[in-house]
């Protein structure tokens, strides 16, 4: 924790701390501005763009990121985790050791930009993350905004998405235009004209430099950089200044041709911000020629504004948005469509039985979310998950070909979803997705013949040239060159639309909207950061008013729990064993033999657990068993290395359902399995103690599991 001056006035510039609580709680109430007495000034600018043969003047009401970044350089709470440098990281794995991605700072693109800033003057990397999209403010959508939010890549990604503040400007739709040239034109030269304006001083400091002490008192020459571009592809589009869709080569990162875009075998050439200058170039000196060379590119005859920026190639910094690409695209949005094609036409018995297996909509909240669409691509990514596994025993090669070569194309999907969104990626996981790039690429290719050739289903998909089934041949690019996915996802920013739309409609008059929400936006932001040094300084004030015995009361409320887990959720009473088996056998066959099943397990197999016994142990009649459903396992994940948590139920009524979920535990020395719980108990064994068992069924016959009948016991303390 940082150290701040007991004494010092944190809620400066308000008067008083009673000032500030009292505005923080109006924000927090979302009062309009006739309730609140003190607002911090706002920065407007105009930017002036020809349409038409007439001057349109558009408002754009934003805070330059260089006086947001001296923000954050001055916070005292986020100054200690600043990274500034390019690091390689490895880690042993028992054998050698393993170079590894996760923040942006251990890609290569950081490396790069450091590599060319002046090596004598200790110049590092100011990096900037810039997202942006158009969000609906108002309910019937006629007031739209085009926030541009603003995070700094130096910063851990848990800080980043955590406290993501940024800027936020509008500029209006003009909807009975959307869509002309002309129009379309007009709206790329006015994003960046506008965008210009938040990049006040960075043009500048990009080329020079900018002296600064930093927390650690050495004196750092920061070149800001523009590392990483967020948006969905409309936004990409925007910010690469490609003409979209239907141009020669849609993809704002590599020139592959719209007629390719569903082959992700070939590797086609990356687009480089050299390459759009020549072409502009030629462009203003013949225009004939150059709007050849133009059209063969898919750009927009117009200057990106981030070439100003030195070290920001925005075709470089443009990032995959798995959010809109895949989760509201290819899985979500045409995939999910697919399924429920194949499943209309297999008819009403074969939708029955699947809706059978699809039940756990319910509890996501989904209900009928295969049939009406879900709104937010998290929804789609839950559907998807499940309407695959629901769709197994229903969409046999026998019943259904296009279906079982539809499932195929999702499995793969899965699968490469799965691996982009891990957040610690090693050369091994990399390679993991090349090679799942190539099984996905046959698949589709294989339902897109079956579909075209043999199909019959009417509404079938044949045609999948389109970006989003291309964009994310980019993920390992990406990984190796940004770290992992969630360094650019679009998720963490998506929720601040929320906060916009909540401010429009609550603390705005529906007049001046920009300057409304900006102000609202800025007073937040600074309430947090008030906020942040306040509690600091309590808690500080806490501890040294309680002096040494302060931390002896913090290490007595530390408790170490022995082992990995811990049950919870008991049943309000123990029941005798012999009461179990006969009140659950008639529901449940495993339950069985209960008795005689727990005896012979605790003399037979407890000992090789490591647990002698001197004799052999009777277990009577009245032998008492707590039983519990919830278990918290904690352990080491093989993903990123650190420790997390699961949360297990063993549950015959969870929410209305069953619920019996599954674990990994140690069989053997040398063998794990995975089982489903089934029972979960504590009891007293004599001679030893305390035990805490589990009955589980396991998977460890072929592709299922075990009869239920041939159940097991183990001990907790085997589950991993």
């Amino acid at each position: 924790m940082q150290a701040l001056p007991a004494d010092e006035a944190l809620w400066r510039p308000f008067r008083s701390r009673r000032d500030f609580e009292f505005s923080e709680i109006a924000l927090d109430a979302a009062l309009n501005k006739h309730q609140i007495d003190r607002l911090l000034s706002l920065i407007a600018h105009i930017s002036q763009v020809p349409y038409k043969n007439e001057e349109r003047v558009y408002e754009v009401h934003a805070r330059p990121l260089w006086d947001w970044a001296l923000d954050l350089l001055d916070n005292p709470l986020l100054a200690p985790h600043f990274v500034w440098d390019m690091q390689h990281v490895y880690k042993h794995n028992g054998t050698d050791f393993k170079h590894f991605f996760n923040e942006p700072w251990t890609g290569h693109q950081w490396w790069d930009i450091q590599s060319h800033l002046p090596p004598d003057l200790n110049a590092v990397p100011f990096c900037f993350i810039l997202y942006a999209d158009k969000t609906r403010l108002s309910s019937h959508g006629t007031i739209k905004g085009y926030p541009v939010v603003v995070c700094c890549a130096n910063l851990p990604v848990e800080i980043q998405n955590g406290e993501g503040l940024g800027g936020s400007r509008v500029v209006p739709e003009e909807a009975f235009e959307e869509g002309k040239l002309r129009y379309t034109t007009l709206k790329r030269v006015m994003w960046h004209e506008s965008f210009l304006k938040l990049l006040v001083h960075l043009d500048q400091y990009s080329k020079t430099g900018y002296s600064y002490s930093c927390y650690d008192k050495i004196m750092h020459w920061l070149f800001p950089v523009i590392l990483i571009l967020s948006g969905d592809y409309e936004e990409q589009c925007m910010m690469s200044l490609i003409c979209g869709l239907q141009c020669k080569c849609p993809c704002p990162v590599c020139l592959v041709p719209l007629d390719e875009l569903h082959d992700l075998s070939n590797t086609f050439p990356i687009r480089s911000m050299k390459d759009a200058q020549v072409a502009l170039d030629i462009y203003r000196w013949n225009r004939t020629e150059g709007e050849e060379v133009l059209k063969g590119l898919g750009l927009r005859p117009i200057a990106n504004v981030l070439w100003l920026i030195e070290n920001s190639d925005p075709h470089e910094a443009l990032s995959l948005d798995n959010l809109h690409t895949l989760h509201g695209g290819t899985g979500g949005e045409h995939l999910l469509r697919e399924l429920k094609t194949v499943l209309a036409d297999l008819g009403c018995e074969a939708q029955d039985n699947f809706e059978q297996q699809y039940r756990w909509q319910q509890e996501a909240g989904l209900s009928q979310g295969m049939y009406i669409c879900p709104s937010t691509s998290i929804s789609r990514l839950i559907i998807t998950k499940q309407a695959f596994y629901a769709a197994l025993s229903v969409l046999k090669c026998q019943v259904s070909p296009e279906g079982y070569h539809l499932l195929r194309v999702i499995r793969s999907y899965l699968r490469l979803d799965s691996l982009i969104r891990l957040n610690v990626h090693t050369e091994r996981t990399l390679a993991m997705i090349d090679t799942e790039f190539l099984i996905y690429d046959t698949a589709l290719k294989d339902y897109i013949e079956y579909a075209t050739m043999t199909s019959s289903i009417e509404g079938i998909k044949t045609d999948w040239n389109f970006p989003k089934t291309h964009l994310w041949k980019h993920a390992q690019h990406d990984i190796k060159s940004k770290g992992v996915a969630r360094n650019y996802s679009t998720c963490p920013n998506e929720k601040l639309h929320g906060p916009l739309k909540s401010a429009y409609l609550s603390q705005s008059n529906g007049k001046d909207v920009a300057k409304q929400i900006l102000r609202i936006d800025h007073h937040k932001c600074a309430a947090l950061l008030l906020r942040g040094c306040l509690d600091t300084l309590d808690e500080q004030c806490r501890l040294q008013a309680l002096g040494d015995a302060g931390l002896d009361d913090e290490d007595h409320n530390h408790i170490n729990l022995d082992g990995h887990f811990k049950l919870s959720s008991p049943q309000s009473r123990a029941d005798t064993i012999q009461d179990i088996e006969n009140r659950l056998s008639a529901q449940d066959s495993v339950f069985q033999g209960f008795h005689k099943k727990l005896a012979n397990f605790i003399n037979m197999s407890l000992p090789t657990y490591g647990y002698q016994l001197t004799r052999w142990t009777i277990i009577p009649t009245d032998f008492q068993i707590h039983e519990y459903r919830y278990l918290k396992l904690n352990y080491e994940s093989t993903v990123n290395w650190r420790q997390s948590t699961d949360h297990l139920q063993s549950n015959p009524s969870f929410h209305g359902s069953p619920r019996f979920d599954c674990a990994l535990i140690q069989l053997t020395a040398e063998r794990t399995v995975f089982v489903k719980i089934i029972f979960m108990f504590k009891c007293e064994v004599p001679d030893i103690g305390a035990f805490q068992f589990a009955l589980v069924q396991p998977y460890t016959a072929g592709i299922q599991a075990v009869p239920r009948r041939d159940s097991i016991f183990v001990p907790l303390k085997s589950f991993i």
